[in-house]
């Protein structure tokens, strides 16, 4: 019998069904990036003081600047472990007194500033910034510092719950019914989230946001990746990702015309309620229905496929009937991503690198700190390394196949956190550099694990084995901003080293995993346990019906 992909070599393997497809589902993954990485527009801490009553109208009888006003009345650096205490301490100062000279005000109270007392920032803070963010309306900083982590954190403990939960979900009811319940919960908790009045609740809305909106992301790429034929598969998981690259550059394009936090929340949540029409321009996956024994219903879709490519099915491709693709129906569970040893090695390995390329993906941001202070620009010149990364592996992805590239992504990342250890300070522009060099191998990583990740497994279990073990990619997302700030204290370089040796062990860990250049996507256990093995030529074979004539006895 015939399989999806022989089907998909004579209908269109990348037709006019394909584009139409991809295009809609690429706009997920834009949709995507304000969810994943958001937080650094949506939390922007600017500078900030203590708000002192009395000092605004002190400021104006005397006629004071900003920098003079600031020199007067905001204490300066203090011992080392507290180098701002003017954004967390105040003078305990009444600022209304009548007796306070515009020429040093503090003059007549203390002969040294240093004696005043200081006291925490009863009134709130001023921030010196023209818009809002979660951190100025709910006053995130200082002593509530640790809330704006949680806000984030929140984020990735959705990611990673609503990874495996929805993923099952997908395998065993449906990849097309999962993907819409998601994009409806994710709209309606960001709108949600924007009209929240507390930050309890807008973080309440952040997690719902969390626990839906990757595991969308990756059921639009799990059918993507199986509406199209063989040769196209990497090509469309590759610009997959690339418009989320897209959507980092218009991110920031929003985030700068749009400052206000709940402005920008709305703005880039409203586009999710058009994707509930792709209910009338999304079939769902024929080799998802194939794999539940549903032939009739994905013999439905092939043809509706091959009408909108305006090809012509044959008749020998008609003849799918229940149970000559699988013989039952199966149903997914956890334990068949470790219950046979090929698919298990798989697992763990991908796990690993999973958690790898989220580590050193924002861990090297991080550590790296862009220079200049216009967050905009920073943000915009960091989306656009991404670019080069995806152009290298299309160009070497067929040439040499799926593994070396992936191999030497991560080795080049390791190496190159490991050279920036020994980089001198003065050479800024190098360090510079190899930085943007260790972001291009590690978001070239990133982008082979997706892609590789749904070629090692069967069909029944693809879409739960995605996600499951890019979910450890969300643990990385936990830990690394303490990984990154606790190293730094002990060493500036520290956490590079850490990188780096994560990095080289990845790379070391992909060359276990078999070559999936040019094989068909497995669908059974069986398929995916002889991946490791020599692959033999695709026999030729003619099937000839013999009919026997029933010849009475006499």
């Amino acid at each position: 019998m015939p399989t999806v992909d022989d089907i998909l070599e004579h209908i269109g393997e990348f037709n006019f069904f394909q584009k139409q497809t991809f295009f809609l589902l690429a706009l997920i993954s834009v949709a995507f990036t304000p969810i994943y990485v958001g937080i650094v527009f949506l939390g922007f801490t600017p500078d900030h003081r203590c708000l002192s009553p009395g000092v605004a109208e002190l400021s104006r009888r005397c006629g004071w600047s900003l920098a003079e006003e600031l020199n007067y009345t905001v204490p300066g650096p203090g011992p080392v472990g507290e180098p701002f205490p003017g954004q967390c301490r105040r003078y305990e100062v009444d600022w209304n007194q009548s007796a306070l000279s515009c020429e040093d005000p503090l003059a007549g109270l203390a002969a040294n500033r240093s004696h005043l007392p200081l006291g925490p920032c009863r009134h709130g803070w001023v921030y010196d910034t023209l818009g809002s963010s979660i951190v100025t309306e709910f006053n995130l900083v200082c002593a509530n510092s640790w809330m704006l982590d949680l806000f984030q954190s929140a984020v990735n403990v959705g990611f990673f719950i609503g990874s495996m939960g929805i993923g099952y979900i997908a395998d065993r009811f449906g990849r097309k019914l999962c993907l819409l319940i998601t994009i409806l919960i994710n709209a309606a908790s960001g709108v949600l989230m924007a009209i929240s009045p507390t930050y309890t609740l807008t973080l309440i809305f952040r997690l719902i946001q969390g626990l839906v909106s990757k595991a969308g992301w990756l059921i639009s790429y799990i059918l993507i990746t199986e509406f199209v034929g063989l040769q196209y598969r990497r090509t469309v998981g590759i610009f997959y990702q690339v418009a989320f690259t897209f959507g980092l550059l218009i991110l920031a394009g929003v985030a700068y015309l749009l400052p206000h936090w709940r402005w920008l929340q709305l703005t880039v949540t409203l586009p999710n309620f058009c994707f509930l029409f792709y209910y009338w321009c999304i079939p769902e996956s024929p080799r998802w229905l194939i794999s539940q024994n549903k032939n009739a219903e994905a013999m439905r879709v092939i043809k509706h496929m091959a009408k909108k490519n305006r090809k012509s099915l044959p008749a020998s491709l008609q003849s799918l009937r229940p149970g000559e693709e699988v013989s039952e129906k199966l149903n997914p569970s956890f334990l068949d991503l470790v219950r046979t040893p090929q698919i298990r090695k798989h697992t763990l390995v991908l796990m690993y690198n999973w958690f790898t390329s989220s580590v050193l993906y924002q861990g090297l941001i991080m550590h790296m700190g862009l220079a200049g202070s216009n967050i905009y620009l920073d943000f915009f010149y960091s989306a656009l390394v991404e670019f080069p990364a995806a152009f290298i592996i299309i160009l070497t992805i067929d040439r040499i196949g799926r593994r070396y590239p992936w191999a030497a992504s991560n080795v080049v990342a390791g190496v190159a956190c490991l050279a920036s250890v020994f980089i001198p300070a003065d050479l800024q522009w190098l360090k510079v550099t190899v930085a943007c060099l260790g972001r291009m191998g590690i978001t070239m990583a990133y982008e082979m694990v997706c892609l590789v990740n749904a070629e090692l497994y069967p069909t029944f279990i693809r879409n739960l084995g995605v996600l499951v073990c890019s979910s450890m990619c969300d643990v990385g997302g936990i830990i690394t901003p303490f990984l990154v700030y606790r190293l730094t204290s002990i060493w500036q370089e520290l956490p590079l080293v850490v990188f780096a040796v994560v990095g080289l062990m990845a790379g070391g860990l992909v060359l276990l995993l078999p070559e999936t250049k040019g094989r068909t996507l497995p669908e059974t256990i069986e398929e995916a346990e002889n991946m490791q093995r020599p692959r033999k030529k695709k026999e030729k074979r003619i099937y000839l019906e013999v009919k026997k004539l029933d010849i009475p006895l006499n």
